[in-house]
């Protein structure tokens, strides 16, 4: 009887154990990429940008290529947006895909890293 009860507690956790790992692993989020166009014109941008999506909720990497001016976000889909993230670049004075710079921000922004007249629509 000893041996029949041991057997069904080992039983029950290993079962415990598996459900466990189970459910450990469904938690784990999937990161995303997301590319997105900016006016970011030099490396006080790139600092500048980087620094902040940083400290995004969300964000676990972000680098931007100055010359191809291209932001790459890792995020966390359950935590936050492409729309967001975009919200977060246009609010710092750049701009984002289709979302314009915030005109303040923009203003805010060291002469270097505004657009060059031509850009400007």
């Amino acid at each position: 009887m000893k041996t029949t009860k041991s057997f069904y507690i080992s039983m029950l956790v290993i079962a415990f154990l598996f459900s466990s790992v189970n459910v450990i692993s469904q938690s784990k989020s999937k990161f995303e990429k997301l590319e997105i166009k900016t006016s970011a014109q030099c490396g006080q941008c790139k600092d500048r940008i980087e620094k902040v999506f940083a400290y995004e909720k969300g964000v676990k990497k972000s680098d931007l290529n100055v010359t191809s001016k291209v932001l790459t976000v890792t995020y966390d889909p359950n935590k936050t947006t492409p729309d967001k993230l975009r919200q977060v670049l246009s609010r710092l004075g750049y701009d984002a895909d289709g979302v314009s710079a915030d005109p303040v921000a923009y203003k805010a922004l060291p002469k270097c890293c505004q657009k060059p007249a031509d850009d400007k629509k």
